[in-house]
């Protein structure tokens, strides 16, 4: 239950279909939806124009007269979203919010649309529609024409229809008027419904829940956590794109990752480092069909490449050029400036990024269940990517933070490096190639031993994190989630010693010791804080890998989603949102600490 406020906040829940997502607030309004595409324009900005609080200009909003309070949550195991609206005189309303997803007849029904329904809860409550989409990142207004039963919004490019069996005058013209019963509205592409309003909506609601609620009753859930679980897996499956396969690292923007921070990404586009995360905490669950879709796609970047140069990230549809640019004309969110649009990340060299293109690939040789296991010419395809992993592996580059002022050899990028040759060696034994599996494996271990020599600190006592360097870094916890290292091996123990003694905060985690382009970070990088709990529990201090897990999930907001950061001081979370990398740790972190199934029930 919370108290109505115009202030910006991540207090938001995510509705979606893998076409489309829009976050809404928790006194219902849209306050950020891009259309088509996750990396489009947005059609709802106001987001990030939020600098003397929410604004009505670039919002899809639903207002019940003398709002008073507002309860919201999703309907469990669906990514069906309820928000109740009350008055004073306790008086209300409800509306629910989704995008379609269901099957009809044999192929998957998720088009680029919108569905809110709202009914009267109790009394008579006089409730205003507005719906206000822009175009141009906020600066162009759209056209709008009127037919028997909808409007349209006319922009150079596009156009949007609304189809309603609300009172027409009274949206056009934002009038406020009795709810007596309830009413739906459609928002997507400039085409007409099948059948009426409020039998498609009904309609459209019940095979969407039916799909979700059999999407989840296939997962392969940990005893405890099961709710946290369940909805970190929906949010990571919605930010697929599924009609290329790939998956974003958040659905936002320049949310800044700390106040007045100018550290304003664009994160809305596939980056091979998290989309291998999220396959992977989907697969711990068996949800091998996001695994499948992704595949899909990085079979593109891998022959595309023709064995050079991978970028660290593409656009969902496979684009190369991400030129980085800002909107000047958006005060950003809460104000805090600048909304970038693309991200020049593009442009580096980050050199993890073929171990993350094989560890992502390697499990569809090793997995009976796919409806296509990759074969020897994936494996030739897959040796090119190691190649490159092979001839950088001790070479400079931008490192997995991305910094943009400074190149080292960082350790995270020759363990995955190592990953790379170390997998493909695997994945030759298993086609049968004896050859070519002492070739990967000779490799790794070449790779491996400078890894140990080179990153290890006497005067840290610690992995640190470039070579021959000093400076502590989160990431080489990965060391022991990839396999690279025993956990119980003394110098990665006290390498997590050292990592908690100069990192963390608590049961938060910061990413680096040393300043960036931008200064020291000032807020906690929810990522680190769960490989802290993975180390952890590897390294036997499993009770005290549970409090902090406990600590981390009580940070989600209130329909149970993170973002990218979190403010140590009072808790609030900044950075893009929501953050598939935090998701996944909420999975692998219940997956790691869970009491077994067969010793508890």
């Amino acid at each position: 239950m919370s108290e109505p406020t115009d202030q910006a906040s991540l207090g938001l829940a995510l509705i979606g279909n893998c076409t489309i997502s829009a976050l809404v607030d928790q006194q219902a309004r849209i306050v950020w939806a891009c259309m088509p595409r996750f990396d489009g324009d947005p059609v709802f900005h106001a987001l990030l124009d939020s600098g003397g609080g929410l604004k009505r200009e670039g919002t899809m909003s639903v207002e019940i007269e003398g709002l008073v309070r507002t309860e919201q949550q999703y309907d469990p195991g669906t990514a069906i979203l309820r928000t109740r609206l009350f008055d004073a005189d306790g008086q209300g309303i409800e509306v629910v919010d989704f995008a379609p997803r269901f099957f009809h007849r044999e192929r998957a029904f998720r088009p680029a649309q919108l569905v809110r329904r709202i009914r009267p809860l109790a009394g008579h409550p006089r409730v205003r529609l507005s719906i206000q989409p822009r175009g141009d990142w906020g600066a162009t207004n759209p056209t709008v024409t009127r037919g028997s039963n909808h409007l349209r919004f006319v922009f150079p490019g596009h156009t949007l229809r609304l189809s309603t069996n609300a009172p027409l005058t009274y949206v056009a013209a934002e009038t406020w008027f009795s709810l007596p019963g309830p009413v739906s509205l459609f928002l997507g592409p400039d085409e007409t419904l099948d059948s009426g309003i409020e039998e498609t909506a009904r309609d459209f609601e019940e095979q969407t829940a039916w799909y979700w609620r059999h999407w989840t009753r296939r997962l392969a859930l940990p005893f405890e956590w099961q709710d946290a679980v369940i909805r970190a897996a929906i949010t990571l499956k919605l930010c697929q794109y599924e009609e290329t396969g790939a998956i974003v690292a958040a659905m936002t923007t320049s949310i800044p990752e700390a106040p007045h921070s100018e550290r304003n990404w664009d994160y809305r586009y596939c980056w091979l480092r998290d989309a291998f995360f999220v396959v992977r905490a989907l697969n711990s669950l068996s949800e091998v069909g996001t695994m499948e879709e992704y595949l899909r796609w990085l079979h593109d970047v891998v022959r595309s490449a023709q064995g050079g140069h991978v970028q660290p990230l593409y656009g969902i549809g496979l684009e190369r050029e991400l030129t980085e640019g800002m909107v000047l004309h958006l005060s950003g969110y809460r104000g805090m400036g600048p909304v970038r649009v693309g991200n020049q990340a593009f442009e580096h060299f980050q050199h993890d990024v073929y171990g993350n293109i094989v560890l992502g690939a390697a499990q569809a040789f090793h997995d009976h269940r796919l409806f296509r296991r990759a074969d020897a010419s994936d494996f030739m395809a897959l040796e090119a990517m190691g190649e490159q992993a092979w001839l950088l592996h001790d070479q400079p580059d931008a490192g997995m933070w991305e910094l943009r002022t400074r190149s080292r050899v960082h350790t995270s990028s020759s363990l995955m490096s190592w990953a790379a040759c170390d997998r493909l060696a695997k994945v030759a034994a298993t086609l049968g190639l004896a050859d070519r599996a002492a070739h990967w494996a000779e490799r790794a271990r070449i790779v491996r031993d400078k890894i140990l020599a080179l990153a290890w600190s006497e005067e840290r006592q610690a992995f640190v994190e470039s070579f021959g360097g000093k400076d502590l870094d989160a990431s080489v916890l990965l060391m022991a989630e990839v396999n690279f290292i025993d956990p119980k091996d003394p110098r990665f123990v006290k390498t997590v010693e050292a990592l908690e003694a100069v990192l963390c905060d608590g049961p938060f985690m910061r990413r680096y010791e040393a300043p960036d382009d931008f200064g020291r970070p000032e807020t906690s990088f929810n990522v680190c804080s769960f490989w802290r709990i993975d180390a952890l529990a590897r390294i036997g201090r499993t009770q005290q890998a549970r409090e902090i897990f406990e600590a981390l999930l009580a940070c989600r907001n209130h329909v149970g989603l993170l973002s990218e950061d979190i403010a140590v001081g009072n808790g609030e979370m900044w950075g893009n949102f929501p953050q598939t990398y935090s998701m996944v740790g909420i999975i692998n972190g219940a997956m790691r600490l869970s009491k077994p199934w067969d010793q508890t029930v």
